[in-house]
């Protein structure tokens, strides 16, 4: 019987509108990223698990061996709230499932008010 071999699992964090808007610090937050994912429960692993995280101008792309089992997806998204509540930032931007494997970073839409509220 032979087994399949098994591609590896790309997760991207789109993070356009905030970097865009230069509110949002992509070396710092890659770094945060690299420090602080946790690979069988330990923080630090990723290189000997052949985890690794790339950034382009906008987005940070983590891709982990599928190898390595179900890599946690809702981590990457605890984490990106994580930083953005260290950098005082969570109340203006919000994470988003935008896909199966992607994320991104939305500013909190805001209403200030109905028109019609204020003819009465």
């Amino acid at each position: 019987m032979v087994k399949a071999k098994k591609g590896s699992v790309k997760f991207v964090i789109d993070c356009t509108a905030p970097v865009d808007d230069h509110v949002l610090d992509m070396g710092s937050f890659e770094k945060y990223l690299q420090d602080r994912i946790k690979v069988d429960g330990k923080t630090g692993a990723l290189a000997a698990n052949a985890v690794t995280i790339a950034r382009d101008r906008t987005k940070i792309t983590v891709s982990a061996p599928g190898e390595l089992g179900r890599f946690p997806k809702r981590q990457l998204k605890y984490l990106s709230k994580r930083y953005l509540k260290r950098q005082q930032l969570r109340d203006y931007l919000r994470v988003v499932a935008a896909s199966k494997n992607t994320y991104e970073m939305r500013y909190f839409s805001i209403s200030g008010g109905d028109d019609a509220d204020e003819e009465e």
